[in-house]
């Protein structure tokens, strides 16, 4: 009778420390799960845009016939920054703070063209980047709060030591570059 209430509590330690690892476990995927999912709304906002660049290129392009460098460095700057997407939110991070610097310069140089400031399309398109610029930075935010969580969560003990076990790995902060912390501001009138 001993040795079959000494199995019975053995079998209910062994049950409830499967139900713990499950639990951890299912834990962190949700977590991970959550991060990618604020990873892509971060995704979407920024493929917004980058969509958006080449028409505010165009728009402006012919006005600012001997000003091509700043329109060079706007392409460039757009083609690293989709380039970046792709290897993590850091190089994104990287490339986007360097995207808005040279929004800033072009927008700079807009106004010294009147007739820019009055273009109804160029003034579109700056508030639709305008928006777009408030709207990555709430995702940003998510994101960086659910960051947050999971790697609370893959650090503290016990979960760091099936973090470690699954390979839930630390993820990086997407963080604005210091130049790119501002909204680029937008006076058309």
């Amino acid at each position: 009778m001993g040795s079959m209430v000494t199995l019975l509590v053995v079998l209910a330690v062994v049950v409830v420390i499967a139900l713990a690892v499950i639990g951890i476990y299912n834990g962190l995927v949700k977590r991970r799960l959550r991060v990618d999912e604020s990873w892509a709304q971060i995704d979407v906002q920024l493929k917004r845009r980058h969509d958006l660049i080449p028409n505010l290129v165009n728009a402006v392009k012919d006005y600012m016939g001997f000003e091509q460098d700043v329109l060079t460095k706007v392409t460039e700057a757009r083609a690293n920054a989709v380039a970046a997407g792709a290897q993590g939110p850091v190089e994104a991070s990287a490339a986007e703070g360097q995207l808005t610097g040279a929004l800033r310069s072009l927008f700079a140089v807009v106004e010294n063209y009147p007739e820019l400031k009055a273009n109804q399309n160029v003034a579109d398109l700056q508030e639709q980047l305008a928006t777009t610029e408030n709207q990555i930075a709430f995702s940003r935010q998510h994101y960086n709060a659910t960051v947050l969580e999971y790697n609370t969560a893959t650090a503290t003990f016990p979960t760091n030591v099936l973090a470690g076990m699954f390979g839930f790995m630390r993820r990086d902060f997407f963080a604005a570059e210091p130049e790119a912390q501002a909204v680029p501001e937008v006076r058309l009138r």
